[in-house]
């Protein structure tokens, strides 16, 4: 089975399991637990549609089963968020909540915009650097853009925990995974100058 496989399903039933939180720990009338499903459920069916029309290729790779189910049972560790949310019985405030809702808009268009810039690029010239666009001032836009998504998640559970696990995924998979593809991108030529002018991930401080 292929890597994407076990992440699309995982990111498919997020929905169902976040409805199902919201019945077991009745929590019909919560908007912030609304919120947080249409959020995270909506970013999940997002992602599975993204996984057809415009693939990842490094999620294309064939994989043991048993890694398979190590990819699955991590991600399951952003179940945590609504979980706490809804077991704690979290209310957000409006303003937070508004804030929480923007971060996420704004993170899907530059996590699938980037996809897309990316897939369509390779599609017409497989071997070159890409230097224009969403990726002419960061080197990872998806990057930044899926950090502000689970962020945002994150921040509506109102608990600690939540954003200790997505620094951990920060730091022992989505920066080492940044860094190895710079690595790889010193084969071009322009690579040097392209890397003095733009940052890693965050505009305009690194």
């Amino acid at each position: 089975m292929k890597q994407k496989h076990f992440i699309d399903a995982n990111k498919a039933i997020t929905c169902v399991v976040v409805l199902v939180m919201m019945a077991y720990f009745q929590q019909w009338d919560n908007v912030t637990a609304w919120v947080y499903l249409a959020l995270h459920g909506t970013y999940g069916l997002l992602w599975v549609t993204k996984s057809q029309v415009f693939p990842d290729k490094q999620w294309e790779q064939t994989t043991p089963l048993w890694y398979g189910v190590v990819i699955y049972l991590g991600l399951c560790t952003y179940w945590v968020a609504p979980y706490l949310l809804m077991a704690n019985n979290v209310h957000a405030p409006a303003w937070f909540m508004g804030l929480c809702v923007a971060m996420f808009a704004a993170g899907v268009f530059l996590h699938y915009s980037a996809d897309m810039q990316k897939y369509t690029s390779l599609q017409m010239r497989p071997n070159r650097l890409i230097t224009s666009g969403l990726w002419s001032r960061v080197r990872n836009p998806n990057y930044l853009g899926e950090l502000m998504i689970y962020l945002s998640f994150a921040l509506l559970a109102e608990h600690w925990l939540p954003l200790a696990i997505l620094a951990a995924w920060f730091c022992v998979i989505w920066l080492p995974n940044m860094l190895k593809k710079d690595r790889s991108l010193r084969r071009y030529p322009e690579f040097a100058e392209y890397k003095k002018r733009t940052k890693l991930i965050l505009p305009f401080i690194w």
